[in-house]
């Protein structure tokens, strides 16, 4: 099953400088790395990055992050994966651009088929 975390450009290019990241500022504040589902994705980014360009949608497997995992309640009593590690570039199985047309992130056609 893929999950899925939005950078911003920065947060992306910061990774693929380093290798290696604790995350977004939230991620640091909250002591892990806040990740979506598929069908979790399109909330989060209307939630958290609303009006947001120069995003990337990057995609994880949630299998090969092992016991560092962890799916919490969050919101709307929904579970969420939570990555209790650094994030290394390794994990990222693939990433792309999230453009906005219209003020409306564009996801991959596709995406819920992701979670499969």
């Amino acid at each position: 099953m893929l999950i899925f975390k939005i950078f911003r450009t920065e947060e992306w290019t910061a990774l693929r400088k380093d290798g290696v990241t604790d995350g977004a500022p939230i991620d640091v504040a909250d002591g892990y790395v806040h990740f979506s589902t598929a069908a979790q994705a399109e909330e989060t980014a209307a939630k958290h990055f609303s009006g947001q360009d120069g995003l990337y949608l990057l995609a994880v497997d949630a299998g090969a992050l092992g016991d560092e995992l962890k799916w919490e309640v969050s919101r709307g009593d929904a579970l969420f994966p939570h990555l209790y590690r650094k994030l290394h570039l390794k994990d990222v199985v693939w990433a792309q651009p999230l453009p906005l047309a219209n003020g409306v992130h564009q996801f991959p056609a596709g995406l819920a088929e992701a979670e499969a």
